[in-house]
């Protein structure tokens, strides 16, 4: 259920989608929930964490599902891996879980709030079954950790 791709150059590349009004976080997003860290700096700093470990990263937002949808099928040849938060997609996307379980890639879901201890509408997860893993409540570390995890995936893969 899980494929795994083979890490075999220095020029891997990962994916990393977000999805509704994660454009907005550290700036007018509740910063109780989402922290201060604006999407730019989450951008550099995932760029900087892939250059250390010489692999790529190819950042993506959209507000829309169908973009998020194009942009799996656009690019699923080109990544080694996927991290995705979905935001509030996580809750009715399912043609996006329908893309994630048609990709050939891992995907690791990440939460910058704590999903679990907010309202009971945000337990539960869509796309989850068709993601290798989930991340949640650890802020902005949670992609640096999905990050690491899918570099440690695709070089232990075969």
């Amino acid at each position: 259920m899980f494929p795994r791709k083979s890490r075999t150059t220095p020029s891997t590349v990962f994916g990393v989608l977000n999805g509704p009004n994660l454009n907005r976080i550290g700036k007018s997003r509740a910063i109780e929930h989402y922290g201060a860290t604006t999407y730019e700096d989450l951008e550099q700093e995932l760029m900087e964490l892939a250059e250390t470990h010489e692999v790529e990263v190819m950042c993506f937002q959209s507000h829309e599902e169908g973009k998020l949808i194009e942009l799996i099928h656009n690019h699923d040849h080109q990544v080694a891996g996927w991290i995705i938060n979905p935001g509030a997609l996580m809750m009715y996307g399912y043609s996006l879980a329908d893309a994630i379980e048609d990709s050939t890639n891992l995907f690791i879901e990440v939460h910058i709030s704590a999903i679990y201890r907010r309202e009971p509408k945000r337990h539960h997860s869509v796309l989850s079954p068709y993601c290798y893993g989930q991340i949640s409540g650890l802020g902005t570390t949670g992609y640096k950790l999905a990050l690491l995890a899918l570099i440690e995936l695709t070089d232990s893969a075969d």
